[in-house]
Order: structure tokens, then sequence, then C-alpha cells
């Protein structure tokens, strides 16, 4: 994908239409400058803008990146190369969406987290005042603790995985009636 073919395209197409850049970004709920990113080949448009700018032209997204109106010969060759291309070009793998979601995760959960330290250290703190220096009900709140830590960080791994391969959590699938 060369976002420079994609963005000479993307303006002759506004061209062709009579709009101005402002005018194509009132239509698409976004500035002029935004369109002129995508035009100059700064940016390449979100997949949503795609949709909307294949509607608005008449053509296939598909098209959009190749920079170019396909024929029904030239178009399963360019959905390939698209494909490709956009594969390689990923703004982020699968390990950077991991450090991502888990560093989201811990930012999101960070102060019920110190909440439950805090408890965790009072109660041993209670303990050993209260059992008098006893290792009994010490040991049983650590192994609690422990477990709970684990608890904690399964459900951040759970989050980390459901939200690393697309982004959406699984429940927005169901909720479109996706399965």
């Amino acid at each position: 994908m060369d976002l420079k073919v994609i963005g000479t395209f993307l303006a002759k197409l506004r061209k062709d239409r009579g709009m101005t850049q402002e005018a194509l970004g009132e239509v698409l709920g976004v500035s002029g400058k935004t369109v002129s990113r995508w035009e100059t080949g700064t940016y390449l448009p979100p997949v949503e803008m795609l949709e909307a700018l294949s509607d608005l032209y008449g053509l296939t997204i598909n098209e959009l990146l190749a920079g170019r109106p396909l024929d029904e010969k030239s178009y399963p060759a360019a959905a390939e190369e698209t494909i490709k291309s956009a594969l390689r070009e990923s703004a982020f793998t699968y390990k950077d969406r991991v450090a991502y979601f888990t560093e989201k995760w811990k930012k999101e959960h960070f102060l019920s987290n110190l909440l439950l330290g805090v408890l965790y250290i009072l109660a041993i703190v209670f303990l050993w005042i209260w059992d008098k220096g006893g290792t009994g009900w010490i040991v049983l709140v650590t192994l609690l603790g422990l477990g709970g830590i684990a608890w904690r960080r399964n459900q951040m791994m759970s989050y980390v995985e459901e939200h690393s391969f697309d982004g959406r959590p699984a429940a927005a699938d169901n909720a479109h009636g996706d399965v």
C-alpha cells in the first residue's frame, strides 16, 4: 500500500465531485485538515472512514487502498496485495497489543488493587497484634492473599487476551449478534 498513491486517488475522487476538503470533512465528520492529511499520504483513513468514502464514491475499500478503480480481472490480485500490505504494515504486533492492554488494565484497576493491598496488610497487622506474634492466622491470611493475587492476575490476563486479538471485547461481538 502506497499512502501517496492512495492520497492522490482520494484527492482526485473528491475533486471530481467538486468538493473542497472542508466540505468532505463536514460530510464525514472530520476536519478539512484531516482530509488533507489523507490526501497528502501522511495518514491512512481509519476503517470507518474508508467505509464512508467507499459508500460516498461508489467504490470498494480495496479500490480505495489500491489507489485506482479495479476491473474484474485485476481485482483478486489487488485484494491479495492489499491484505499482504496491511498485514506487513500493521501498526501493532500481537506482542505490542498485549503490552498495551496489560498497562491499560493496570492503570484502570490501580485504585482497587491498592485498596486490596492495604486491606491485606491491615489484616496481617491486626492478626499479628491479636494473635500476639503467633503465625497460625498469618499463614492462612498470607495464603489467601496469594490466592487473591493469582485471582487478580487471572482477571487481568483474561481482559488482555479478550482485547488483544481485535481490540473489542467478546461481549461487544455478542451484542451485535456475532457468535
